[in-house]
């Protein structure tokens, strides 16, 4: 295993990424320290396990590149318009009509299923052809559930570079992780250390 995979295996969610896979998703391109970067959804079987775990694909999906490279494509669409909101500009055109599109490709509401044992349920039920518009167009309507609703306000950047993810701020923390936040202190201390002092006259 690569120091960085190893590395980003540490990080854990941005705070928000557990009410909305959408911000998960956007944060899969994962800059690090070093100039060393990486992307959750770089390989067909890594786009396929990110899938799973976010409960849109089954595990043996058997995704192809096409499908990694349109999830990554979306995800850009996704990463432009969390960039205007939280910098209070328009949205860029294209990655309006991406989102927008990727919605309309397949109805995304749990079909009322029924079980004689357990009675009726609700389950995403999917063709296996349509796995990949299924999640393209659940992380598509999550991006404008995110946008439109309470926390848009919240949405923001993490404060220590390089890092790249956004998060849901709560109260005043502005870092993704207390990772970030140690990189964050660690610098203003190096920082208060290194600068020359001035001599009152």
């Amino acid at each position: 295993m690569s120091e960085t995979l190893t590395a980003a295996r540490g990080l854990p969610p941005a705070p928000g990424a557990e009410q909305y896979r959408a911000l998960d998703f956007a944060n899969s391109a994962i800059a690090l320290p070093g100039d060393r970067f990486l992307d959750l959804l770089g390989t067909p079987e890594a786009t396929n396990r990110w899938l799973t775990a976010h409960d849109l694909a089954p595990a043996d999906a058997g995704l192809r590149e096409m499908c990694t490279t349109q999830l990554r494509a979306l995800r850009e669409h996704v990463r432009a318009l969390f960039a205007a909101h939280t910098a209070g500009l328009p949205a860029l055109p294209t990655a309006l009509s991406a989102v927008n599109d990727a919605m309309r490709r397949t109805p995304t509401a749990a079909l009322l299923e029924w079980d004689e044992q357990r009675g009726p349920f609700r389950a995403q039920t999917c063709p296996p052809g349509e796995i990949l518009d299924r999640a393209l167009a659940t992380l598509a309507a999550d991006t404008a559930d995110l946008l439109t609703g309470p926390d848009a306000g919240a949405l923001t950047t993490c404060d220590s570079p390089p890092c790249n993810r956004y998060l849901i701020r709560h109260g005043r923390r502005h870092w993704c992780s207390t990772r970030c936040g140690d990189r964050v202190r660690a610098a203003r201390a190096y920082t208060r250390r290194t600068q020359p002092r001035t001599d009152p006259d």
